[in-house]
């Protein structure tokens, strides 16, 4: 039976998790994720781990923070004056917003804190400075480089 290479095509189920055991993202319900192992394309700590595998493997697999969406980056936090932000935008904690940067692409923020005069936006990945656990199975070798 064929063994996961770099370089080949594969699908995969999956579940992700956090330490605590909250579901943060799966594949439940929907098509396989599809990818190219070792293009980039998945977190570090994921992709080093399907070569190898066979077709029907299933594997949990614990990625540090540093080899999934790294750590938070203080500088990916900034205070914004309150009036610059139009007063039908809701700016309760956690709220997701997007703003533009000066070279006109989308960056998802998450509002991390208000007070009177300045909310503080939060561009770094949700999950950063997480460490992760999925949960995969591979579930085809589509095609090898």
């Amino acid at each position: 039976m064929a063994e996961v290479k770099s370089g080949d095509t594969v699908q995969i189920h999956y579940t992700g998790t956090l330490q605590d055991g909250t579901t943060f993202d799966s594949s439940e319900g929907r098509d396989p994720l599809e990818f190219v192992v070792g293009s980039g394309q998945i977190i570090p700590g994921l992709d080093s781990a399907l070569p190898g595998m066979t077709e029907g493997d299933k594997k949990v697999v614990k990625v540090a923070s540093e080899e999934a969406y790294g750590p938070v980056n203080p500088e990916m936090r900034q205070a914004v004056p309150r009036e610059g932000i139009p007063a039908d935008i809701p700016l309760d904690p956690g709220t997701q917003l997007q703003m533009q940067t000066p070279e006109g692409q989308a960056l998802p923020v998450t509002v991390i804190e208000v007070d009177e005069t300045t909310v503080t936006l939060d561009a770094n990945h949700p999950l950063a400075g997480k460490d992760l656990q999925f949960d995969i199975e591979l579930v085809k070798i589509a095609a090898a480089a």
